[in-house]
């Protein structure tokens, strides 16, 4: 049910900190990996390397791949036989600290950050998705003989269902732009799930919430104060949950947004 044996996933942003939680969850269970960033092609090989050591196989690569521009999009995926899996996890998370902060309040936000963002989050995922499908449809992988079709899986945030608290920023604000371009996410997702439905294709978004990365401890804290579990997820919580919504164990769940936040959007 979980299988992904024979199953090939094309990461976005896969170099980061949850890209590889993403790639380990496809290798665990049998997949082959596409890592893609912008880090040069040295510094992603270290990242692939440290993957083939860990689960002894050589069914991982790294390209690097600009989410912004077509034909850089178009120059990967052409590489390949095939894309089962797409996650589109590449993201821009503008920083709150470094004594800037200042510049993302709202009446203060550059037009330039705006666009970025948006850019990168939302027009990134829209390219990718456009591109990958075609590569699906030209594959065969809409047929319903072939086993659970394509999956498109979509990295929103918790900031799409909510607004920050920027009470636990100690210099400036997190900024507008980045929950808007998550929002925008989730509605793609829906539209892209049933549009695609007929195609044996399933669009989901996954909605993470405060993941651990060595934060200083006063944020933590402030963070944590926020979520009834009363603390920050760990980096490989959501790796069952890109297994559940990659492979045939969701084979009827579509345009669905699946948020694990440890309860903070409830509260």
């Amino acid at each position: 049910m979980f299988d992904l044996s024979g199953k090939t996933a094309l990461i976005t942003g896969g170099c980061g900190l949850l890209g590889m939680k993403h790639a380990e969850a496809i290798l665990e269970f049998g997949g082959e990996v596409i890592l893609t960033d912008l880090i040069t092609e040295k510094d992603g090989n270290k990242q692939v390397d440290m993957l083939r050591e860990t689960y002894n196989t050589h069914k991982v690569t790294y390209e690097w791949m600009n989410v912004t521009r077509e034909f850089s999009i178009e120059r990967v995926v052409s590489k390949y036989n095939k894309i089962d899996i797409l996650i589109n996890n590449a993201a821009v998370n503008p920083k709150v600290e470094d004594g800037m902060g200042w510049k993302n309040k709202f009446e203060h936000l550059e037009l330039d950050s705006w666009n970025k963002t948006i850019e990168v989050i939302l027009t990134g995922t829209f390219l990718c998705s456009q591109v990958v499908v075609r590569k699906m449809l030209s594959t065969g992988l809409e047929s319903e003989y072939c086993r659970n079709g394509g999956v498109i899986l979509n990295i929103a945030s918790d900031l799409s269902i909510i607004s920050p608290d920027q009470r636990i920023y100690d210099d400036g604000v997190k900024p507008v732009s980045y929950g808007v371009a998550k929002a925008g996410v989730v509605n793609l997702t829906k539209y892209l799930a049933t549009y695609l439905a007929e195609k044996n294709i399933r669009v989901n978004s996954l909605s993470p919430a405060g993941v651990y990365n060595n934060q200083p401890d006063e944020f933590v804290s402030k963070f944590s104060n926020l979520i009834p579990m009363n603390r920050m997820a760990k980096p490989s919580e959501y790796k069952g949950a890109v297994v559940f919504m990659c492979s045939e164990a969701s084979s009827f769940m579509t345009g669905h947004n699946l948020v694990i936040d440890g309860g903070r959007t409830i509260w």
